[in-house]
């Protein structure tokens, strides 16, 4: 996932900044959004997906960019997309536990996701910074700790 600026208005005190959102799946799907974010709080202005999303998926796209747009809003106004800053992607994963600590916070970060009908690798990706693959490979290591259910568990 990738968030970069678009443009930023300001009014007196006030400034309303509106940012491209890019999400790429290893399937060769894609969304792409255009997000304002201003006093009044997010807004989505515009969403491409290839191909369309269905309405469940629609309904669960903030959870899916809530993330990366609080950490992009939260960099320097002037940081480049390129330099990985608010893209939730390749963080520098100094502060993140390793182990037995990290493979119990993706399994409570996993179950919430399902709990609240998410996706539930979208918010290992933003809670832990891996790329999908990443945090596909973290899964299953929590999956092979018996921190979570096999793949193949029914629910």
């Amino acid at each position: 996932m990738s968030v970069w600026p678009a443009w930023e208005v300001r009014e007196g005190e006030r400034a309303t900044r509106w940012l491209h959102v890019r999400l790429a799946f290893g399937d060769g799907a894609s969304i792409d959004a255009l997000a304002t974010v201003g006093e009044g709080g997010v807004c989505v202005e515009d969403v491409q997906a290839r191909p369309g999303l269905a309405l469940e998926d629609l309904a669960v796209l903030a959870d899916w960019i809530e993330g990366p747009l609080a950490r992009a809003c939260g960099a320097a106004a002037g940081a480049d997309p390129g330099d990985g800053a608010g893209t939730g992607v390749h963080r520098d994963g100094s502060a993140l536990p390793r182990g037995p600590q990290e493979w119990r916070l993706v399994a409570r970060t996993y179950r919430a996701a399902r709990e609240r009908g998410a996706d539930p690798v979208l918010a290992v990706m933003d809670e832990t910074g891996h790329s999908r693959r990443g945090a596909l490979r973290l899964i299953g290591r929590t999956r092979d700790a018996g921190l979570l259910p096999p793949r193949h568990a029914r629910r």
